[in-house]
């Protein structure tokens, strides 16, 4: 097999450059996205060499439908999809202070987006011989254990993308489709009290990516330990 061909959303920063890094030191080619093309531009002249830059917008699907056209015209398949863009609008209010225009932009990026995103490119990861889907999660997003009042926009979508995962896989036999968490990470939306780095984060996504068996599939993980849901 050739070398992974690997597209990560949202890469230009935190997690995803991260994972990026990692996915390259790997001998994979990434393909760095950002709806900023200037932004994904210096993320992919400080990555180097291997990694391309993809202008995408994942809440508009003309452009979702744009990039999977252009990764099929340079690359003619996909290997690994890292759904990892997603926003956090809410923070120390409750379920009452909660405007529904937050839920709903929220829901917009973070889940609906990869939804789109993935029906866009499964017919370029069914070309590959190891297709691999993984959702970036959060513990945020977990109904196992006491429940939590913070940030109720972010962790009611990040719950969704739990069982979106879930559907996905169920309906791709064959292919790996995962969930996975990368705790609280000293990145831009993490900030910088948090008590794990963007590499402990994204080590994760490449050994679903790179290293757990391909017939591991519609699970949630951390630490590359699966975690209940």
């Amino acid at each position: 097999m050739n070398a992974p061909i690997v597209l990560i959303t949202g890469a230009y920063r935190g997690i995803g450059y991260e994972a990026a890094k990692q996915f390259l030191a790997r001998g994979a080619e990434v393909i760095v996205t950002s709806r900023s093309r200037v932004r994904g531009e210096a993320a992919i002249a400080s990555l180097g060499l291997r990694s391309v830059f993809l202008e995408l917008d994942v809440n508009d699907a003309t452009s979702i439908m744009d990039a999977a056209k252009a990764v099929g015209a340079k690359f003619g398949r996909l290997d690994i999809l890292v759904n990892n863009t997603a926003v956090l609008l809410d923070g120390d209010g409750t379920i009452f202070d909660l405007r529904a225009e937050v839920l709903r932009a929220t829901l917009e990026t973070n889940v609906v987006a990869p939804l789109r995103v993935s029906q866009a490119f499964v017919p370029l990861l069914q070309r590959s011989p190891d297709p691999r889907i993984i959702n970036v999660a959060s513990g945020a997003g977990q109904l196992a254990g006491p429940a939590g009042t913070w940030a109720p926009a972010y962790s009611i979508s990040k719950t969704a993308l739990n069982m979106l995962t879930q559907q996905l896989s169920a309906a791709l036999p064959g292919m790996a489709v995962n969930s996975m968490c990368p705790g609280w990470c000293r990145t831009e939306m993490g900030g910088p009290n948090a008590p794990r780095s963007p590499e402990q984060g994204a080590d994760t996504i490449i050994w679903l990516g790179m290293d757990a068996p391909q017939t591991a599939t519609g699970g949630f993980y951390r630490d590359r330990a699966p975690l209940a849901w």
